[in-house]
């Protein structure tokens, strides 16, 4: 019996704890069900473990994924915030294969996806701000275009842009509009409604043959403010040509030209971008303005479509001006949800 305890108090480095490596596997065991000591839960599960691997490895280098193939980078990237769904799917498997091997893989993905979007689970919002605005597609087939405008003009927002205005449809926006909005212009298939005067209003081409984007200076209590409306050409995903991009990819491209020439130093740049701010084809606009989503958001704010929000594609994104909130808007009659910001502007617009 003296030997025997002997021989246990010397295995285990002389101070009858138990070694590290012990108590790990016993943690395994428990946690996925297995008997004790079981060895066959570090070989079980290893495609579940490459799978993580992979996920990972994606979502790590998102950027480099090609657009060369049916543009499937962007594809990607437009929903590469879904992804962490199936990071719950690995771990599930993992659980039921009870593989010790795939439960440690899959803590690869997840710390990945919360290095990208983990911000985003955490309310940035805060009170302030001196100028609310708020852009939505309305949808040319909207039912109900008076009701639309009656539901945006009730977010109490001072500047509005609207996407998607058909000649049928301007008059009925106008109308339903006129009493909180002193001042408007339409340009083409999109327009502007402001409670304070606009100058310098003209339209921006972004290379379609005809007018998707207009500019207009807001004169605002706080400072002058560049407003840039623009609904970018739409994506089609195709079975025989993947995620056809390439004209909204040319529009936004001329669209970031025309705002790093903007000579205001406030601007802000309302709606539909037919992207979102992960997809590399927006770069050109992405990349010298900050979404107030990111800034200023409490989750992803996801736009479209309004019956099951799957990606932020209505963007609102300021260059000068200082995000304080940001906010979805209840469903209207149109496929896209309206969004909102608030922002406090700068001196020296």
């Amino acid at each position: 019996m003296a030997q025997q305890a002997y021989m246990t108090e010397t295995d285990n480095g002389g101070s009858g704890h138990e070694p590290r490596g012990n108590r790990l596997r016993r943690l395994f065991d428990r946690l996925l069900g297995g008997r004790r000591g079981d060895p066959r839960i570090w070989r079980r599960g290893l495609f579940v473990a490459l799978g993580a691997v992979l996920l990972a490895v994606v979502m790590l280098l998102h950027s480099h994924i090609p657009n060369t193939i049916g543009n499937l980078g962007s594809l990607t990237e437009t929903f590469l915030p879904w992804l962490g769904l199936l990071v719950l799917v690995l771990l599930v498997l993992a659980l039921v294969r009870r593989s010790a091997t795939a439960l440690i893989a899959v803590l690869l993905p997840s710390v990945v996806w919360l290095n990208l979007f983990g911000g985003q689970l955490t309310d940035k919002t805060a009170s302030g701000g001196d100028l609310t605005v708020v852009t939505h597609n309305v949808n040319a087939e909207n039912p109900d275009p008076s009701g639309t405008a009656r539901d945006v003009a009730a977010s109490g927002a001072d500047v509005l842009a609207l996407e998607e205005l058909t000649p049928d449809a301007v008059p009925t926006y106008e109308k339903a509009l006129a009493s909180t909005y002193r001042y408007h212009s339409v340009q083409g298939t999109v327009g502007v409604w402001s409670k304070y005067p606009l100058t310098g209003v003209r339209d921006v081409d972004i290379d379609l043959g005809w007018t998707r984007a207009m500019r207009a200076a807001v004169t605002a209590p706080a400072g002058q403010v560049a407003v840039y409306v623009a609904h970018l050409p739409s994506v089609r995903v195709k079975m025989e040509a993947g995620f056809t991009a390439r004209q909204r990819d040319r529009s936004a491209d001329f669209l970031g030209e025309a705002i790093a020439h903007e000579p205001l130093k406030n601007v802000v740049l309302l709606g539909d971008l037919n992207g979102t701010m992960n997809d590399r084809a927006l770069n050109a606009v992405t990349s010298q303005m900050r979404s107030t989503q990111g800034a200023a958001g409490n989750g992803f704010g996801f736009s479209w479509p309004a019956s099951f929000p799957m990606a932020r594609i209505d963007q609102i994104m300021v260059k000068g001006l200082k995000p304080e909130s940001s906010w979805t808007l209840p469903q209207t009659g149109s496929d896209h949800l309206p969004i909102a910001a608030r922002v406090r502007v700068t001196t020296g617009g």
